[in-house]
């Protein structure tokens, strides 16, 4: 997924616009109309490879090709025959540009008395395969991905024709402005969100309701944007501006609708489809007329930190802070605080009870240890460094000074695994025996390579797939099960020019005999958060799946001698979220989720498991935990 533009919408030709769009950021452009003065699909073969010097030139990257092709309501055989030619049009850019993913319609563009009627009619649907069958067939063996837009068409008419289709890389192209105001959607807006992004290619993004001062309702694009990074879409999201101000000018209101989506783009790993979200609302916090003050320092991920911070009761976000000041001021801006480059200028403000690290991982301690130092306690994010000796030194110092230090393991405030932590620990599952434990994502090169390409790294990122991505499930088990004994690992680096790995193995043994078997990697073909976690016991057994395949998460308990996807008992988390843990911890003496000592545990599993695969050829290592 990533940032675009429809070129025309700044009402200029391409040789005009591209200096405009590349000064505002992007690095990829949508192509339609008023391109060399002509659509795109129109251009003779000789233009192309101009196109494509202009385009290389500027640094930038065909997102989609916006054609029209098929925009027209149950056509005759000649004007059939003229879509057939404009496609042959499209194929030719195809090839030349290197997109293969084109906008498009299905010869269905009804009257409004008419509208919605193709969802259900058979009649209707083989009316439009009739005519659209050649186009089809002729798309699909060219390679080309066809996205269809919910453009004079509903989204269910949509989704009927791609059922009847059947190519299944083929989709919907989403303007959310389109079909936001639905039934569907006001009685549960999750849900419909949902329902568009498991069949989305790529997002467009009008000016009205999205823009501020364009409506009154805007278009939550922050939760539209996180839903497809979490459903895996690697289209554009699309400014597709529609100026509906005259009084300003389309290079303005596109450079306004850009900034929309630049504003709400999602920092933060995609995580489950149903990622947990737990309202706000009615929850009140003693100290909220003194609430704790916060810094965050780091701004990739800190970005959505720093929102959570603004967000949750009790606490109060005081500034921000990144080395890169376009970030600083990016996050600076949209929470309305002051920002820096400059970490000083935070830890000598008396308002800062808390600094936030979300920094790289080899970097915590510097600035942890530099926040402690100067009397301010510390909350960090995952892992807690990049080996268990840097994370023994912020123990050190925080202990030193009696400050509070914690860590962001944000996995142990989510209902499921306080309900599974406490089911062990009563034993609804009699014994634990076994386990297994997966995660498949994908990270591309441009992942490992932004930000100066520390990620994959052992001194910067503490390792690969299982130290960073892993590092969630990892810590998970240790909190449900408790820490292993020994473990075993191998790891191999498959598909990325990266020094650490993109694939991991392990087994973790347990003095009860329990042994868990532990996968990671980051090479899965499909961009999600795939993962599954499973415990045999000899009463019982746990099994929670979500991502991937699966569009809705999937929990079930073995107990009694049946399924059910209810728990022996139900454990809701007592905070929202590390922020508002570590607050309760300052103003009420409320323990931290995860402390420290709770991180460098997880940290020294991780540790263990690195030194089996480098040091021992993937033999057992003992588990050290606790600090000499």
């Amino acid at each position: 997924m990533f940032p675009s533009i429809f070129t025309d919408e700044l009402r200029v030709d391409i040789t005009e616009g591209l200096p405009i769009i590349k000064s505002w950021g992007l690095h990829a452009v949508d192509l339609r109309n008023m391109v060399f003065g002509k659509p795109a699909e129109a251009l003779p073969p000789e233009e192309l490879p101009r196109l494509r010097k202009l385009l290389d030139d500027h640094g930038m990257k065909v997102g989609c090709l916006e054609s029209s092709l098929a925009k027209v309501h149950l056509p005759g055989p000649e004007r059939c025959k003229a879509e057939e030619e404009k496609l042959e049009g499209i194929i030719r850019a195809a090839d030349a540009l290197d997109c293969r993913l084109v906008r498009a319609f299905f010869y269905w563009q009804p009257p409004a008395a008419e509208s919605g009627l193709l969802a259900h009619r058979s009649d209707l649907q083989q009316q439009v395969l009739d005519r659209f069958a050649p186009l089809a067939e002729r798309a699909r063996q060219a390679g080309l991905t066809l996205a269809f837009e919910n453009c004079g068409v509903t989204p269910d008419e949509v989704f009927a024709i791609l059922d009847l289709l059947g190519v299944p890389r083929w989709g919907l192209a989403w303007d959310c402005h389109n079909s936001w105001d639905c039934d569907e959607r006001r009685r549960d807006e999750d849900a419909y969100i949902l329902r568009m992004v498991q069949r989305a290619k790529l997002v467009h993004v009008k000016a009205t309701q999205a823009v501020p001062g364009t409506a009154e309702e805007l278009i939550p694009y922050a939760k539209v944007l996180q839903a497809c990074n979490n459903a895996g879409v690697a289209g554009p999201v699309s400014a597709e501006t529609h100026n509906p101000d005259p009084s300003v000018s389309h290079v303005e209101m596109s450079r306004r609708t850009v900034e929309v989506i630049q504003k709400a783009w999602p920092s933060a790993a995609p995580g489950s489809l149903f990622h947990e979200r737990r309202s706000t609302e009615g929850i009140a916090r003693p100290w909220a007329d003194n609430p704790v003050g916060f810094v965050v320092v780091g701004l990739g991920m800190g970005h959505n930190r720093a929102k959570m911070v603004t967000q949750t009761p009790g606490t109060r976000l005081v500034g921000v802070c990144d080395l890169i000041e376009e970030r600083a001021r990016r996050t600076g801006e949209e929470c309305g605080v002051p920002y820096s480059t400059d970490l000083r200028r935070w830890l000598e403000d008396d308002q800062v009870e808390v600094v936030w690290v979300m920094t790289e991982t080899g970097r915590h301690a510097e600035v942890a240890i530099q926040a402690l130092e100067a009397g301010k306690h510390v909350l960090t994010t995952k892992p807690m460094e990049a080996n268990v000796a840097a994370c023994d030194a912020m123990i050190r110092a925080a202990e030193a000074k009696g400050l509070l230090l914690g860590v962001d393991l944000d996995r142990r405030h989510i209902t499921s695994v306080c309900t599974l932590k406490a089911a062990v620990a009563q034993g609804r599952l009699g014994k634990l025996i076994s386990g297994n434990s997966s995660l498949k994502v994908l990270r591309t090169m441009e992942y490992f390579r932004a930000n100066g390409g520390w990620r994959g790294t052992k001194r910067w990122d503490g390792g690969g797939v299982l130290s960073n991505q892993a590092v969630h499930h990892v810590d998970e088990a240790a909190y449900t099960l408790g820490i292993p004994a020994r473990v075993r690992c191998n790891v191999y680096t498959q598909t990325h020019d990266i020094e650490a790995e993109d694939l991991g193995t392990a087994v973790w043994e347990y003095d009860s005999g329990m042994v868990l078997t532990f996968y990671a990697t980051t090479s899965y073909p499909h961009s999600t958060w795939y993962y599954q976690y499973e415990l045999t016991g000899t009463d019982g057994a746990y099994l929670e799946v979500a991502g991937g395949p699966f569009e809705k998460p999937l929990i079930r308990w073995y107990i009694d001698g049946a399924w059910s996807e209810q728990p022996p008992l139900r454990v809701e988390p007592e905070w929202l979220n590390s922020a508002d843990n570590f607050a309760a911890a300052l103003r009420a003496g409320a323990e931290l989720t995860c402390t420290g000592r709770d991180g460098r545990r997880t940290r020294a599993i991780l540790d263990a498991m690195y030194r089996s695969a480098y040091e021992c050829d993937g033999g057992w290592v003992d588990v050290e935990p606790e600090m000499e």
